[in-house]
């Protein structure tokens, strides 16, 4: 259980925030590519750690990340015109340059003005699909980080953004959960619970517990569909919903490994079924899939809203529509690729649907993306986490609370902060369901991921 302040710590990411100084000496994503793909096209509007900001795109493509208001008289320039190699102001047609020059005052004829102040700016990169800035203090400003689908060929990755109402820490909580994988998306990682033969919460004849389903609502199509989907992330052994963790802290947080029991091996002797999922902070993460590297980064665009970027990155050509549909965001009710809003409510119970769960739907919700998101948005915009009762299988939020406070704990007193000296996780992977015997490391099945410490088998680093 965390303390009130530690709490207040972990969530508060405003420029007078501990959390919020700490996260500012990194570069982070403000937008996804697509969504100023267009030379001239309409501005972004957008926050990024309670900054509000608009992105756009000028006349020979070059990104320019802006304060939204303009310095003159305050309008948003996210209404502005853009045109001719800059934005210009609606109220008095200042005009801006991507690093802030003005080059236009229509209504102060002198050049003063333009020689002496900026809109102010901030340093843009644009890679992996995504436009990355840096709003710390400039004097700091490190290195770009690398990872590892930058130089992948662009149809080989996928990047999706989602802003979902709720504090990034509730979400980033999630991505450390393993244990929640196959129960809360039962649908799609265990299709087969639908084929059991459970009846209102009474035992079947194998002595596993009921669900309450009515075997003869079956939807065979629907079922074989989520199965290969599922194919695409994670075996079997998701679905024991208690694994053992291994957890090992690294230069950039922590790697942990979900053990799961992996019968025996060729010779009799016992083995675990080791995923690994690395966790790179103070926002990212990258969760064990079959079909490719699945990288999510949770940052704040105040403390309660949260960008989410996707990034699916593998050996092949990605297809966009099926990763959105497998997400659960091809359903207009809830996002759209436009503006990226989640936008579940529960004037209808955040849009679930109680009747497929009746032997359609575990959850009633539609695709791991979308369960993620509303199940986070229950529980309220910040989690009040001074009233949980955590269990073992909760080591890994643990560890990602205990490193983030550590972070911040650096930066506070004048170092820099975990992970910040690292400019390239290009080696840096998540390790699908992969057996091992249980007298090997698990560490071993990773090399790139910069463990240092050799725990013994299930058991977690300190």
């Amino acid at each position: 259980m965390l303390s009130a302040a530690e709490n207040e710590t972990l969530t508060r990411t405003g420029p007078d925030m501990p959390m919020g100084r700490m996260m500012r000496r990194f570069w982070l994503p403000v937008c996804s590519s697509h969504q100023v793909a267009e030379p001239d096209g309409d501005p972004l509007r957008t926050q990024l750690l309670g900054e509000y900001l608009v992105v756009f795109r000028d006349t020979d493509g070059k990104l320019g990340v802006l304060d939204e208001f303009c310095i003159h008289r305050r309008a948003s320039l996210a209404l502005g015109r853009n045109e001719e190699g800059g934005l210009r102001c609606l109220l008095h047609g200042w005009k801006f340059c991507t690093d802030g020059t003005i080059t236009e005052t229509p209504n102060h004829a002198s050049s003063n003005v333009r020689n002496k102040v900026k809109q102010p700016a901030y340093p843009v990169i644009e890679a992996g699909g995504m436009v990355w800035t840096y709003i710390g203090d400039a004097e700091k400003q490190p290195p770009f980080q690398k990872y590892g689908w930058f130089d992948a060929p662009a149809e080989n990755y996928v990047v999706l953004r989602i802003n979902t109402p709720v504090n990034y820490l509730q979400l980033y909580e999630g991505g450390t959960d393993s244990a929640h994988v196959g129960i809360l998306h039962m649908n799609m990682m265990n299709p087969g619970w639908k084929d059991s033969a459970f009846v209102d919460g009474k035992t079947d004849q194998d002595g596993g517990k009921g669900w309450g389903v009515d075997a003869g609502e079956q939807d065979a199509s629907l079922r074989k569909a989520e199965s290969s989907k599922a194919g695409m992330y994670m075996s079997s052994t998701v679905f024991d919903e208690t694994p053992d963790l291994g957890i090992e802290d690294t230069p950039y947080g922590f790697q942990y490994a979900a053990l799961r029991d992996g019968g025996p091996g060729p010779d009799g002797a016992a083995t675990w079924s080791v995923r690994i999922t690395p966790v790179m902070l103070p926002t990212g993460r990258i969760i064990p899939a079959n079909a490719f590297q699945f990288y999510v980064f949770e940052i704040p665009m105040h403390d309660e809203l949260t960008a989410t970027y996707l990034v699916f990155h593998g050996p092949h050509e990605q297809d966009r529509q099926l990763i959105i549909d497998t997400m659960g965001l091809a359903d207009p009710r809830f996002w759209n690729d436009n503006d990226c809003n989640f936008t579940a409510s529960w004037d209808d119970r955040l849009g679930q649907n109680r009747a497929h769960m009746k032997g359609k739907n575990w959850s009633g919700f539609a695709g791991i993306e979308q369960e993620d998101s509303v199940i986070a948005m229950s529980m309220m915009p910040i989690v009040d986490r001074t009233q949980e009762y955590l269990v073992p299988s909760d080591e890994a939020v643990i560890r990602l609370r205990r490193r983030l406070l550590d972070s911040v704990a650096l930066n506070e007193a004048g170092e820099d902060p975990l992970g910040l000296e690292i400019e390239d996780y290009s080696s840096v992977a998540a390790i699908p369901d992969s057996v091992i015997p249980q007298t090997e490391n698990w560490q071993d099945l990773a090399p790139g991921n910069m463990g240092s410490g050799r725990p013994a088998k299930g058991e977690a680093a300190e």
